[in-house]
């Protein structure tokens, strides 16, 4: 039997109401915890035939030794107990965000006799209430110097309040009226405690109804003569609006919401959310998380709504949850998570995805945040060199290889329905790309239906340059290294050759068919110490060729954290980007020259000048009459001919998109 099927509970044990399940591996640790409406029909689905399952979820299913669930009333308790498990349990089938940075958060310690502003960072204490995150701690620190001077609270740390205490004589921000001094018993408790109170309802967004109190304030002081008090308070309102200036107004409504976006590769996801209350953004703050399964944009949704919101305390549920929380895509149990949050907050709480406007607008400067974050994250993970060192050595253990492959090539082809059929090979050395190192490939004398037999072609052409430049490359005779071996550096310029390193391994993007055709390739050309893998897209496998007892059925399945599979994708990544480019290149270049044929006097060189001045043929197709005629060469006869040319071939080029 199956290992997968050997706990398999019976299916009339399992309860047919919503519930939270758990499974455990040999040693008892939870290795998932998932919900469902309905547990058996989602229990059932995880003991099927293994070979149906995702390759993933398949491992989950096979490292687990055991499964046990619990009944609860209703899909908003089931939603509550799924977070406490994943934060009592932390599963390592779980997807799990884990923040992209230290950010900054503002802090005021509400349960202290003199509650205390400060900007702090890390894990949140009880008795404290925080506002934020924000991107930059210096900016929050010059937002609360100038806002000392209208709420002016106790700023200082414990040992200096102490010491004030002591002495009898306030710190400087009690001299320059930026604090009421309580440490000197200038101000009550009560007093203190109601400017405390006032600081934190401008923080949470009520900006309003407090300036509008201060003007009134200041116009009934200055009716009353009372010019000294008026001025102050006029001082007050520019400082508070200076302190709004900084945070610009993206919502022309005033509502407070939490705008959320993702970026998504096969591997990672980045998360950023910006805090929208009264109108203006008041914090920022970006996740990124490992995917363990092929969830979509909406199951990922679900996962970070679940671990933002649902630890959020209940005195503090009504500055972290707000009216709204516009999302990419709605999670599939929507409705429950806004029961939840409904219930946590104290009034409606509305999840939808912005159709238009503002909001849309914001939502797509926050996807494009979170996209920057991605990319950020991959660099870092990218140049950190013990990161690299692991994930090379896993690739050598997974594909059982003798040693390390310092050198990987990995090789791509691309066409568009089979015309200008292009291949790419590029190099990373170490882990890292080695861009001067990249070479392209025209595939000739093929339809392009047959990518399996454009990637033969692509590996014997490397490969026999590979032997060519080694033959020419042996040291001559009375050599003071003569026997050594081939030379690497060309001895008349001292240049590298450039086809005479070999790869420790070759990389093919594509699964089973395409790694067999650069394995025959290989062998065609007597190359036995080069070894072969694929990566195919959807599934991320690693294939490898069918031989030394190998079966070729069956991939290697690397786990979904492992860096070795990371490395792997950033090189297939970068093949196919750059075959992709190549291919656009030359598509472009042969568009014009098919449009440019039949232009009298306009021969090949001069086609290939107007490329070159022009980049691209959208920018020829854009240039002026005059421009046209400026490049060398080319007469005002010429580009009035090149300009009606191109004119009578709009539709050719619509055509290829």
């Amino acid at each position: 039997m199956s290992p997968a099927l050997s706990y398999r509970p019976k299916p009339g044990s399992i309860p047919t109401q919503p519930g939270v399940y758990r499974f455990r591996d040999r040693t008892g640790r939870v290795v998932y915890v998932g919900k469902a409406k309905n547990l058996r029909a989602r229990l059932s689905s995880y003991f099927q035939d293994i070979g149906n399952l995702h390759p993933r979820t398949a491992t989950m299913v096979t490292t687990a030794t055991s499964v046990e669930w619990t009944v609860v009333g209703t899909e908003v308790e089931a939603l509550q107990l799924e977070y406490s498990w994943i934060k009592e349990y932390d599963p390592r089938f779980n997807v799990k965000y884990r923040d992209d940075k230290s950010y900054p958060w503002l802090a005021v310690t509400v349960s202290d006799e003199f509650p205390r502003v400060m900007v702090g960072r890390g894990a949140k204490r009880k008795g404290t209430r925080y506002f934020g995150p924000y991107s930059h701690a210096w900016a929050i620190r010059e937002t609360v110097d100038i806002l000392l001077r209208v709420f002016p609270m106790r700023s200082c740390t414990n040992g200096v309040f102490k010491r004030s205490s002591q002495i009898g004589r306030p710190c400087l921000l009690g001299y320059i009226d930026k604090c009421s001094a309580p440490c000197v018993g200038n101000i009550s408790p009560e007093d203190h405690r109601a400017i405390v109170d006032d600081f934190c309802e401008f923080m949470a967004g009520r900006t309003r109804p407090f300036m509008k109190r201060i003007e009134q304030e200041m116009y009934a002081a200055s009716e009353a003569l009372d010019f000294e008090k008026a001025a102050r308070l006029r001082d007050d309102l520019g400082a508070m609006n200076k302190a709004l200036e900084k945070q610009a107004v993206v919502l022309g409504d005033g509502s407070d919401a939490d705008v959320i976006a993702l970026a998504e590769d096969p591997l990672e996801v980045a998360v950023q959310v910006f805090y929208v209350r009264g109108g203006r953004i008041r914090g920022q703050r970006g996740w990124v998380a490992d995917r363990t399964d092929d969830g979509d944009t909406a199951a990922l949704v679900e996962d970070f709504l679940l671990q933002l919101y649902a630890g959020v305390a209940p005195e503090d549920a009504r500055d972290a949850v707000p009216r709204e929380i516009l999302v990419p895509a709605l999670p599939g149990e929507h409705a429950t998570f806004e029961q939840l949050l409904s219930d946590l907050r104290g009034s409606r709480v509305e999840i939808r995805v912005p159709q238009r406007g503002d909001k849309k607008a914001l939502q797509a400067t926050v996807a494009r945040n979170a996209t920057e974050s991605l990319a950020l994250h991959k660099t870092k993970r990218a140049s950190d060199l013990t990161t690299r060192n692991r994930a090379l050595a896993e690739i050598a253990e997974a594909l059982e290889l003798d040693e390390v492959p310092l050198r990987i090539e990995c090789y791509d082809v691309s066409h568009i329905q089979g015309t200008q059929i292009v291949a790419s090979m590029v190099v990373f050395e170490d882990g890292l790309a080695r861009k001067g190192e990249y070479r392209r490939f025209v595939i000739k004398d093929q339809d392009g239906s047959d990518d399996v037999k454009a990637m033969h072609e692509v590996i014997t052409r490397r490969f026999r340059r590979l032997l060519d430049e080694q033959a020419r490359s042996e040291l001559r005779p009375g050599d003071p290294d003569a026997g050594t071996g081939p030379m690497l550096v060309d001895p008349d310029t001292g240049r590298p050759r450039k086809f005479a390193y070999a790869p420790g391994l070759v990389v093919v993007d594509g699964g089973a068919p395409q790694v067999a055709a650069a394995q025959r390739a290989l062998d065609e050309l007597g190359i036995d110490d080069i070894p072969v893998c694929g990566l195919a897209k959807r599934l991320e496998e690693v294939w490898v060729p069918a031989k030394n007892g190998r079966d070729s059925e069956d991939p290697v399945i690397l786990p979904r954290t492992s860096e070795g599979l990371y490395l792997l994708q950033r090189v297939r990544d970068e093949a196919h980007r750059f075959a992709i480019a190549h291919h656009r290149n030359r598509r472009s270049k042969s568009m014009v020259e098919s449009l440019l044929d039949d232009v009298p006097g306009l021969g090949e060189v001069r086609r290939r000048t107007l490329l070159r001045h022009f980049g691209s043929l959208r920018k020829l197709r854009a240039a002026t009459v005059e421009e046209i005629a400026a490049v060398p060469g080319v007469g005002p006869r010429t580009a009035a001919a090149i300009k009606e040319a191109l004119g009578a071939g709009d539709g050719h080029n619509d055509a290829h998109g």
